[in-house]
């Protein structure tokens, strides 16, 4: 065809026109098997039909492919050289594709067109993984269970803590023990701390709480506690030892800390904190506190706070308020008590006493629980007792009875009975607060007000000041502190002048030294003196001379006698010790140590009393004269104070008694000395004193001792000695020589005679009377 159209073209060389041949190369036509294509390099353009049989075994042709022969023989591989040209319409689904369920092959084989890239199987593929995960479930389950079974256990160890905390053994409860009276320290400041004590102005002491039917006071972990008791006798459940575990949980200023339970005594007891004022109702009993306006209103502000507090908890209500379970703490603090216990209460059984506090609603059904209008009508009962400081309902001026006034209570009507609200003298309130108090106790609960409006209406009534009551007792300090330290300079005047007083009055009773160490709460110990001198002297005659007064009349001349002496002895180092009757004790040397000199002051000091004696009257009888015995003895001696409540300071030893033998064995007017004392006064005072020996003389007690007179001064008139009478007594008749002694001796009794027979003795002592 294209040599053809050339030779046509160039007739003459068309044979050999090459060119013009290779233009006439591309050309079409149809022949035996179709159309065919010359390309422009001469060759034909393949052309393929796809054919197949139907389903009714007929050829069908269903694609015509055309392949670019040219493009195909300029590149090694040609992607789009072919072309294809569908002989049916749609996806071929329902024509080409029948046969094979109306789905088309896939372009690459599922294994590939080798047979080597078949997919591995499910597990194959992705066991690995699984079983990874299948391990990592197992795990985490095991994990899960584990973590559960720990946070269970800890949980239930959690649990167990808790109730340990709030139960109480019993053991752990320690009674307080009672101070006693008596104390052995010997000091006037153990005296006057326990009058101290006894005065104290703390509303409430350790020794002084007694154990009630309701309540008792233990030590537990060395703090005071208040234990409430209950006579109810049961097993608490889940639901009680929730609550009792968040119970423990309260914390605000005006609820009192519930501790625990105590379960394993003889009752069951819970245990709060203690306050050392007290409750309300022993406040009011005391009626000793001092109110003012503000100071009531702050008690009955933190009662409505503590019961909003509760309203606000789980407990909902308190269920128990009365004044008694308002507890008052050191800073004034009103804290509720009490609280909860539900399961509890209502196996105790109450005093008719508390149903006062109980609303009517209450009193009408006991099967009630509890409410919160309940606790307004309390707290209403409450606050009119602290507003008129007495009881509720004021008893003690009603004319019912009590089971007549809770009868009233319980019936309600129109007028119910209610306290009477009259303002204690000194304080003047709000009248809005006391409109508030007769709404609290309305009859019908549902007209009460919420808690929470009674607190938004106290707080209007002090225009949101926040002053609690402490702050508001500091400011009536700072007002009255200039008052107070002029009152306090004077009294502290005062009690200077009564101190003087009170040491002139105690160094008259006793020696200075040992009244200072009393003073300062030292103990006196007894204490030993090597050598000092006692003083006995004793009015002569004293018995007849009484016989002849009134007893007044014997009690001032013993005090104007007295008083004289008392005046000589303050003129000496010389120590009064007692005067019994008509006896005189005194010592020198003691508790102040002087050497020799006790010896010269007891002389001295019997000199001047002797002088004193002598130029006394008896006011009542003129003619009577004042005689005195007077004894002293030298030596060691033991010095104490005896006693607790008037204490004495006592003197000890045979140095004493000696002194005391001295005296009752003297004569009147005269000093009579034991040999020790005259030994060291003629020997320390060597020509200074006039001593005689009196001779050996039978003393009770001693023996023959050798006795001496004190005469007087070196420079003085010596007393006189009145010679002896001449007695005459009859032989002993129980001698021996009995029988030969047929007249009675007469013997002379001089100052220098020893006596030797007891019937000497007895005479002796009848001329020594006389």
């Amino acid at each position: 065809l294209a040599l053809n159209e050339t030779v046509r073209e160039d007739p003459k060389d068309g044979l050999t026109n090459a060119a013009l041949l290779k233009n006439n190369l591309e050309c079409s036509f149809y022949g035996m098997t179709g159309d065919v294509t010359i390309t422009a390099n001469g060759t034909r353009a393949p052309l393929f039909s796809v054919v197949a049989l139907n389903t009714s075994q007929i050829v069908v042709g269903y694609f015509n492919v055309s392949i670019d022969a040219t493009r195909l023989s300029q590149s090694t591989g040609c992607s789009d050289c072919a072309t294809v040209i569908p002989r049916f319409t749609g996806d071929g689904s329902d024509t080409l594709w029948l046969p094979w369920g109306g789905k088309a092959p896939l372009t690459v084989p599922r294994c590939g067109f080798l047979g080597n890239n078949c997919p591995k199987e499910f597990w194959e593929q992705n066991g690995v993984y699984i079983g990874i995960a299948i391990a990592l479930a197992v795990l985490i389950v095991v994990v899960a269970i584990v973590v559960s079974i720990y946070v269970w256990r800890e949980r239930k160890k959690e649990i167990e803590r808790l109730n340990s905390l709030w139960q109480i053994s019993h053991r752990m409860l320690e009674k307080p023990t009672r101070k006693k009276e008596g104390q052995s320290q010997r000091s006037l400041t153990s005296s006057v701390g326990a009058s101290t004590n006894s005065s104290t102005t703390r509303v409430t002491r350790e020794s002084d709480l007694l154990e009630t039917a309701t309540t008792a006071f233990f030590h537990y972990n060395k703090e005071l506690v208040m234990a409430t008791k209950h006579a109810a006798l049961m097993k608490f459940d889940t639901a009680d030892t929730i609550e009792f575990r968040k119970m423990r949980t309260f914390d605000h200023d005006n609820m009192n800390r519930f501790i625990g339970m105590s379960l394993d005594g003889p009752q069951i007891l819970s245990i709060w904190k203690y306050c050392s004022r007290g409750n309300l109702t022993q406040i009011i009993e005391r009626g000793t506190m001092q109110l003012d306006a503000y100071f009531v209103f702050s008690l009955i502000r933190d009662i409505v706070h503590g019961l909003d507090f509760l309203h606000s908890s789980f407990l909902q209500c308190h269920g128990n308020l009365n004044s008694s379970t308002c507890l008052v703490d050191d800073r004034w603090q009103v804290k509720l008590s009490d609280y909860g216990l539900r399961s509890i209460r209502i196996r105790d059984k109450v005093s008719k006493r508390k149903l006062l506090w109980q609303a009517p609603e209450l009193l009408r059904d006991a099967s009630a629980d509890p409410s919160k209008e309940s606790d307004v009508y309390a707290f209403s009962i409450i606050a009119a007792e602290i507003i008129t400081r007495k009881h509720a309902f004021n008893l003690q001026d009603r004319t019912e009875s009590l089971d007549e006034l809770i009868y009233m209570i319980k019936k309600g009507g129109s007028a119910p009975p209610r306290p009477i609200l009259t303002v204690a003298e000194g304080i003047e309130l709000n009248t809005a607060l006391l409109h508030l108090i007769r709404d609290c106790w309305n009859e019908t609960p549902s007209d009460r007000p919420v808690i929470g409006q009674v607190k938004s209406i106290m707080r209007s009534m002090v225009n949101g000041r926040q002053q609690n009551l402490m702050d508001h007792v500091f400011n009536m300090m700072e007002q009255y502190a200039g008052t107070l330290e002029e009152e306090v300079i004077e009294r502290t005047k005062e009690l200077v002048e009564e101190k003087k007083k009170s040491d002139v009055l105690l160094y008259r009773m006793l020696p200075r030294q040992v009244a200072e160490k009393l003073k300062l709460g030292q103990s006196v110990e007894p204490e030993s003196f090597e050598s000092v001198t006692i003083f006995f002297s004793d009015v002569v005659k004293f018995t007849l001379l009484s016989q002849k007064c009134s007893p007044i009349q014997i009690v001032n001349l013993l005090n104007e006698l007295y008083t004289s002496f008392d005046t000589i002895i303050e003129n000496h180092g010389v120590y009064k010790v007692e005067t019994i009757g008509d006896g005189y004790l005194c010592v020198s040397g003691l508790p102040h140590r002087n050497g020799t000199e006790h010896v010269r002051d007891i002389a001295e000091m019997s000199l001047d009393f002797m002088s004193a004696v002598r130029a006394y009257r008896v006011p009542h009888l003129p003619a009577e004269r004042v005689n005195l015995r007077i004894g002293m003895n030298t030596g060691p001696c033991v010095a104490g104070v005896v006693g607790l409540t008037m204490p004495r300071y006592c003197l000890f030893g045979d140095t004493v008694n000696t002194g005391s033998r001295m005296e009752s064995n003297g004569k009147p007017g005269l000093i009579h000395m034991s040999a020790e004392a005259n030994k060291l006064l003629v020997t320390a005072y060597a020509g200074q004193y006039n001593t005689q020996s009196r001779g050996e003389v039978i003393i009770k007690g001693k023996g023959v001792m050798e006795t001496f007179w004190l005469m007087g001064r070196a420079n003085e008139a010596p007393a006189r000695l009145v010679t002896p009478p001449t007695i005459r007594y009859p032989t002993d008749a129980t001698s021996p020589n009995a029988a030969s002694a047929a007249a009675p001796k007469v013997v002379r009794l001089s100052t220098l005679e020893v006596v030797e027979s007891a019937t000497n003795v007895g005479l002796y002592e009848e001329y020594l009377k006389t």
